[in-house]
């Protein structure tokens, strides 16, 4: 196998040495260039051309971030990831919209740098391939692979499905290193942009108000990055921008993202709306999450005949959240919703409230705590690997609209 072929441009010596022995014993990956400062990255990259570039910030002549940029215009086909000890969110900023792939914090451990580079390196490839196809990136959308939808709902509050809803797309950009998108669909007060620690800056009700009628052209300037490579398309910054975006929009908005993304998550508010039901139709799997209280079982039962009578009991997985010691057991839950739960992700205040608290979730903060770990496993028991089966929706959206307007 093919060793991936890394340069390291940083400006201090020591730092360099310590980034080689740090990959001395990774077999798949092999130093082939180092360089002192921005300008010598940029003629390295141009001709090297390494597979991935470890880029410092701070360097002297050229900076990593100006670097980042000629090197993303001039070897598109490299891999950049940007490493520094500043940990701010504006660093963050600028250098994904230079074109970094990843951002890793100093000090980092030999797994985590090597894993990065494997990471982005399969990304990149999958992607090179992509642009120098016969069909290259203006390959019709109907001769791609629809992404899957994954939509996680509850009418009870509280239940913590934003929290799953961020982690899970973390997870899948980086284990899978595939395309993925997070849409927070609770219009009113969504969190999603904080517990991501991004600066949204422009949200989906900006986005709705360009134009009629959206082009994926339009809708990527409004997909922020995340640095663990999730495209995020924040909530409206205040509740009364919620009311210009219509169920048109979403329904547009998830067909232009099935044709871009291999995932798509999305987070609802705790409502039964023509929004959320038009996501809920559309998605491939329903994530409802429950909590091991009598009040969210309610909910969730009356969900479940909901999605029963718009036939999408198909595609419904039972999500047991901040499973504990207390409250309702398992068994009980399963006999009074007459279905199996799905899976069960257990509590952790300390690790949740932390990870909230520091923008930076959990499967990334703590990727070995038992909560990251059931978090990591969603992908599999929701069976996102199989088909479209519950393409077969009947709309009843004007029913269950009667049924809850008050």
């Amino acid at each position: 196998m093919t060793p991936i072929r890394v340069l390291i441009a940083d400006d201090i010596a020591t730092t360099r040495e310590d980034v080689k022995r740090l990959l001395y014993f990774e077999d798949d990956i092999e130093v082939v260039g180092e360089a002192a400062d921005g300008c010598e990255a940029v003629s390295l990259a141009e001709e090297l051309k390494p597979d991935v570039i470890l880029m410092d910030i701070n360097m002297p002549r050229l900076d990593g971030i100006g670097a980042t940029e000629q090197i993303s215009v001039n070897v598109p086909q490299c891999a950049i990831i940007i490493i520094s000890i500043q940990g701010e969110r504006e660093y963050l900023r600028k250098a994904m919209a230079a074109g970094a792939r990843e951002y890793l914090i100093k000090p980092f451990s030999a797994d985590e740098l090597a894993n990065a580079i494997r990471r982005v390196d399969e990304s990149q490839k999958r992607r090179n391939i992509y642009l120098t196809s016969p069909m290259g990136a203006n390959a019709s959308p109907a001769l791609r692979q629809k992404g899957k939808i994954i939509t996680f709902f509850c009418t009870k509050g509280g239940v913590g499905k934003t929290t799953l809803a961020c982690n899970l797309a973390v997870a899948l950009a980086q284990e899978t290193g595939k395309k993925v998108a997070l849409v927070d669909l609770d219009l009113t007060a969504g969190d999603a942009a904080v517990m991501l620690n991004i600066n949204p800056g422009s949200t989906i009700a900006d986005l709705v108000q360009e134009q009629e009628t959206l082009d994926f052209q339009l809708v990527d300037v409004f997909l922020v990055p995340h640095l663990s490579g999730t495209r995020v398309l924040p909530a409206p910054l205040s509740p009364e921008q919620a009311e210009l975006v219509h169920a048109s929009h979403v329904e547009q908005l998830l067909k232009i993202l099935q044709e871009n993304f291999d995932y798509i998550i999305v987070d609802t508010a705790p409502l039964y709306s023509d929004i959320n039901l038009g996501a809920l139709e559309a998605s491939d799997r329903i994530a409802l999450v429950l909590n091991q209280d009598l009040t969210t079982l309610k909910h969730v039962k009356t969900a479940l005949d909901i999605m029963k009578t718009l036939n999408c009991e198909s595609k419904v997985r039972i999500i047991l959240n901040q499973q504990s010691s207390e409250g309702l057991k398992v068994k009980e839950l399963e006999k009074t919703l007459n279905t199996a739960i799905t899976a069960a992700v257990p509590e952790d205040t300390k690790t949740v409230r932390s990870a909230v608290n520091k923008g930076v979730p959990f499967v990334m903060a703590q990727p070995y705590a038992k909560v990251a770990a059931a978090v990591k496993e969603l992908s599999g028991l929701l069976d996102l690997h199989k088909g479209n089966e519950g393409r077969e929706v009947t709309t009843l959206k004007s029913l269950v609209t009667k049924m809850f307007s008050f």
